[in-house]
């Protein structure tokens, strides 16, 4: 196996290809490790920079047990915007707190909408843990103010504001429930759909009324995010406005159903899952069967039917 400085020198090698295999050893630096990539990266060339940054942020999505957390918090403060983006998405599944500062910072006070946008998604993952109490109060109320701080600023881009309203949406406060409410009213589209997606983060019954209406709309990205909040939700009362949808023109809307499907349950639900197993499509057929996998698991989580 060639050592560490020597698969340093190849993946910053511009003439050589990536390998993923020698990619997988940036997982879990030391310090000492880490330092020599910095030391390499430095001398490197943005343009390679950029390629290893895009494909490490691919790889952690793809394999959940590669930790490339170190490199992604050393490039958040790359002058590239696109380094940057890349280094924030690439902290998806991060619960590192050491992260909620520099997000903080970079959705208030980074110079690209892309970029603030992103630390807006991951700062969602940590008013997640925060409501759930996996986070202690003063990094929750930090993530809160941040966000609640983006939504009010009427000088941002819808963009950021959207992504910050559905990472603000899992805190139960009523000042939520406001923020969210009020962009559903909002004649931007992208702001709606956002609003809907709240409104199953939120994980308010009260929002089934108003999803099941929108199950009706005429757009489909209005569709699909209401089909998608209502499987949020889990309440039988939506099942049959979502079969209703179950032939529905948009494909990634009639997909949003069947998972919402299977993530409700009940009979009904089931019944119908179970009715696409036969549907022409191999598409539908195996959206379906991914559906009713989950609605048995939770069901009867010890067994395994498929």
């Amino acid at each position: 196996m060639p050592s560490f400085e020597e698969v340093l020198t190849d993946i910053f090698d511009s003439q050589q290809p990536l390998v993923d295999a020698r990619l997988a050893r940036l997982s879990n630096l030391t310090s000492e490790q880490l330092n020599l990539f910095k030391k390499m990266w430095t001398g490197a060339d943005s343009k390679r920079q950029y390629q290893i940054i895009h494909r490490l942020a691919q790889l952690s999505e793809e394999n959940l047990e590669m930790d490339f957390d170190s490199i992604f918090g050393f490039c958040l403060y790359e002058s590239d915007k696109k380094i940057r983006f890349e280094a924030v998405s690439g902290l998806e599944g991060t619960e590192d707190r050491r992260f909620v500062a520099p997000l903080i910072h970079l959705l208030k006070e980074d110079t690209a909408e892309e970029v603030r946008a992103a630390a807006a998604v991951i700062l969602g993952n940590f008013a997640l843990l925060a409501e759930t109490g996996e986070l202690p109060t003063k990094y929750g109320d930090d993530v809160y103010s941040a966000l609640r701080d983006q939504l009010i600023n009427k000088i941002e881009s819808v963009e950021v504001r959207r992504h910050a309203l559905e990472a603000i949406a899992v805190f139960s406060f009523p000042e939520v429930a406001n923020f969210i409410d009020k962009s559903y009213s909002s004649n931007d589209i992208k702001l709606k759909a956002s609003a809907l997606y709240a409104m199953g983060r939120n994980c308010n019954p009260e929002w089934l009324p108003i999803l099941i209406k929108e199950l009706a709309n005429s757009q489909a990205e209005i569709r699909y995010e209401a089909a998608t909040a209502c499987g949020e939700l889990e309440e039988e009362e939506a099942v049959p406005y979502l079969i209703n949808l179950l032939e529905d023109e948009d494909a990634e809307v009639q997909e949003a159903v069947i998972r919402a499907l299977g993530k409700i349950g009940g009979q009904e639900a089931k019944e119908s899952l179970e009715a696409l197993l036969r549907h022409p499509e191999e598409r539908v057929r195996q959206a379906a069967e991914a559906a009713l996998q989950e609605l048995f698991f939770w069901e009867e989580p010890l067994s395994f039917r498929f």
